[in-house]
């Protein structure tokens, strides 16, 4: 677990670390650089989950040796999907980090959610759902490795 005091915001008790896959961990379907290495260090006090549709077909490849769960949901409704296993762990103790427009439930639900704007960009709505805007995903995922810069950026 990873607990941080953010004042004049929350204090979080993160138990789950829920990413999507596509444009989030990866960029047509291949893991950004620097990513394992940050699930790796993530993984000794959260556990990770990555929900995804597997558009190219890949994510069991690409994250073949990291300490995560992989759920491939079906194309209809993800968001609600997403929603749903996020609510499963527990809204109050899980972080979301996505992208996309079917991610925009979960962020907005749960405790912190972290948008990131890659190559595919992000869907407005998953930008006004978050907590946290950021542009590289190493950078989202250092966020909760190095809480004290989390805090900088919500504290008030």
């Amino acid at each position: 677990m990873i607990k941080i005091e953010i004042p004049g915001f929350k204090t979080l008790q993160l138990k789950h670390l829920v990413l999507d896959h596509n444009g989030t961990l990866a960029c047509d379907g291949i893991l950004i650089k620097g990513v394992k290495e940050c699930l790796e260090k993530l993984a000794v006090d959260l556990q990770i989950h990555v929900l995804t549709a597997d558009t190219f077909g890949k994510a069991a490849s690409q994250l073949e040796g990291v300490p995560c769960g992989l759920s491939i949901l079906p194309t209809d409704n993800q968001d609600v999907g997403k929603l749903n296993y996020v609510k499963d762990l527990g809204c109050e103790n899980t972080v979301c980090i996505g992208n996309g427009r079917n991610d925009r439930l979960m962020l907005k639900e749960t405790i912190l959610g972290i948008a990131v704007v890659l190559e595919e960009g992000v869907a407005l709505t998953t930008l006004v759902s978050a907590d946290v805007v950021c542009t590289s995903i190493v950078s989202a995922l250092e966020l909760l490795i190095h809480p004290l810069r989390l805090t900088a950026t919500l504290r008030s």
